[in-house]
């Protein structure tokens, strides 16, 4: 047997990497190198698990695996005569022809020590580039500017929503981040008309968000913000109305990854608005950054603790770094003069410029000092899971903790679930309107860690449908019918053609003809009907994954932890389903999996950071 098929058959057998990364690192090793071949794969195994790049520091079996399967890694690396040391890797690779060089484009990139894929060292390049400058947007009457944010935001000495709008009055690109109830969609409407009052021409302005839910969210909650607002009609005539997901923004087609708008046809905009920026990957960041126009402002508005996106990098996280270095002593100045609030600068020398056009909100207005959800959200984002354990052990009204330790449990967990969709099955059962109905169903949602096995989606949606069906509360369905009235579902792959995306969600119903229709609420607020036999690729939704249920919000949210520890489960992820409650917030799990998942932090591997600086 040739070395190298020796290698791949051990690689497969003990199931160390995809299938996809062992192609990849076959079309990439260059004959008969098995080092290369390792390399290949494993370059490719973390660009599928998120990371940008991997670091030959840890292109080791103890660094990319752990138990039985390090144990296997550790017979791979003796097959393949590898390394274990970053610096003889580092003579071993520089010469690989697979790699760029300046006079050669390869499919992977060798820079500092860090491995990359070709295509995402350009992205990670252009997205340093872009907020590694610092253009600043004059504001010509700073005055004039002073009068309309004191008007808007008051006067007081300290309002860090008024300081994040002066930020980005000030900077062509901006970051707002904060958690649940901070006010970021507050801080952008009294933003927006702060700038259109300052703008001696009307501005094109545009919003989007990753997903159709969070697009809808986006505008309902622009919507409310622009009501409570003191200014005249003329102001408000000027906002935009409505937002729209990336990927229509950038007009993705459906039959090939081309957009319509790129660096030789940018968008039509003058000011853009991202909601939900933890959910931008690299490569969705780099494409949006490439249609910009030059002279466009783009202002990120997220929360750099949730989760990162469920594709490569952590771009909202990397970059809110920069904020650790507070503002320089001019650019303090600056907004201590828009805004009267007491700032303080540094002038320390080693800081990236981003720092200037990033602003922190760290008041929540939603949870109070006695809310036990906001406690919770608290103490897992600090890490501390003792803290976190007597939260959900106490008698705060908004937090309720079911263990599942036996039998008796899961029917529990089944018990409640089904109540929790009662009312949402009670107003389709009652003939309510298709937008209450759709409405009614973001009141309660079901979200879990794992996508197989019992307590992940597949598992739990089962279990659910079964319960349901028992109570009566869903009709009995056919043994070849996948469509019922009542069914909720995701979309799991894009349609542009029908403007369906990745995460949408839709509820089945019987429209006035008595035919099945799937109803989906586009980011206006009206209502898309489809026939279930046009959707693309989907899947019930009785319960999604925290990754899925990001910009969403739900009234009561359920979160089940399975009963054996999964890698999966990570400080971001509790804490990211915590703050998709509004009111209230169950949790079903054991206390051990609640302490492992907190000390568990995510940690995706990039350059970004290190470029920014």
């Amino acid at each position: 047997m040739n070395p190298l098929d020796k290698v791949m058959s051990y690689a497969h057998t003990a199931q160390l990497f995809r299938p996809v990364d062992l192609q990849f690192a076959r079309l990439v090793c260059g004959g008969e190198r098995a080092d290369y071949f390792l390399a290949a794969a494993c370059a490719s195994a973390s660009a599928g698990e998120g990371h940008v790049c991997i670091d030959l520091a840890s292109l080791t079996p103890a660094g990319l695996w752990a138990g039985p399967q390090r144990v296997a890694a550790e017979g791979l690396w003796q097959l393949c005569e590898a390394p274990m040391e970053a610096e003889i890797w580092q003579r071993q690779l520089e010469h690989w022809p697979a790699l760029s060089s300046p006079t050669h484009r390869g499919p992977l990139c060798l820079v500092d020590h860090q491995l990359y894929l070709q295509r995402a060292w350009q992205y990670e390049q252009q997205v340093a580039a872009f907020f590694n400058a610092f253009p600043e947007q004059q504001v010509d009457d700073e005055a004039q500017a002073r009068l309309i944010l004191d008007r808007l935001f008051g006067e007081a000495s300290h309002n860090d929503q008024k300081v994040a709008a002066a930020v980005a009055l000030t900077a062509r690109h901006a970051i707002i981040s904060g958690g649940p109830g901070t006010g970021k969609t507050t801080t952008v409407a009294k933003l927006l008309a702060a700038m259109i009052q300052l703008s001696p021409s009307k501005l094109r302005i545009q919003m989007a968000a990753p997903t159709g839910k969070a697009a809808a969210r986006l505008t309902e909650s622009l919507g409310k913000a622009l009501l409570g607002l003191e200014v005249d009609d003329a102001v408000r005539q000027r906002f935009p109305r409505e937002a729209t997901t990336l990927h229509r923004l950038l007009g993705a087609q459906a039959t090939t990854r081309q957009l319509r708008y790129h660096a030789q046809n940018p968008l039509h905009l003058d000011v853009l608005i991202v909601d939900e920026a933890s959910m931008v990957d690299l490569t969705m960041m780099a494409n949006l950054i490439a249609a910009l126009p030059a002279s466009a402002r783009v202002i990120f508005l997220g929360d750099r603790d949730q989760l990162a996106s469920v594709e490569a990098g952590a771009v909202l996280g990397d970059i809110c770094r920069s904020a650790e270095y507070g503002y320089s002593r001019a650019r303090a100045a600056q907004l201590t003069r828009l805004t009267g609030c007491v700032i303080a600068g540094n002038d320390l020398s080693d800081a990236p410029r981003l720092r200037e056009s990033i602003c922190l909100l760290t008041h929540s207005y939603r949870f109070d000092g006695d809310s036990g959800i906001g406690q919770l959200a608290k103490a897992v984002n600090q890490g501390d899971s003792r803290q976190a354990q007597a939260l959900l052990a106490g008698e705060h009204r908004d937090i309720h903790w079911r263990t599942l330790a036996d039998e008796g449990d899961w029917q529990t967990l089944l018990t409640e679930i089904c109540q929790g969709y009662q009312p949402f099955l009670a107003a389709i059962a009652s003939g309510s309107s298709p937008h209450k109905v759709v409405s009614d169903f973001g009141h309660y949602q079901v979200l879990c860690a794992l996508r197989e096995g019992a307590f992940g989606v597949k598992g739990l949606n089962q279990s659910i449908e079964t319960a349901l069906r028992q109570r009566g509360l869903l009709p009995p369905l056919p043994p070849t019918q996948q469509a019922y009235v009542g069914r909720p579902i995701m979309i799991t792959r894009n349609d542009s053609s029908l403007g369906l995306f990745n995460g949408d969600i839709g509820i089945t119903l019987l429209d006035d003809e008595q035919q099945l229709k799937v109803y989906f609420q586009l980011p206006s607020g009206e209502l898309r009907a489809v026939q279930p036999s046009r959707l693309p690729e989907h899947e019930t939704a009785w319960v999604m994954t925290v990754h899925k249920s990001q910009g969403s919000e739900f009234t009561h949210t359920a979160l089940v932890l399975p009963r054996q520890f999964s890698p999966v489960l990570s400080r971001e992820l509790i804490y990211t389903a915590i703050t998709r409650a509004k009111s209230q917030l169950t949790l079903y799990g054991e206390a051990s999996m609640v302490s492992r998942a907190i000390a568990n932090q995510t940690s995706r591997r990039s350059g970004l950071t290190a470029a920014l600086r």
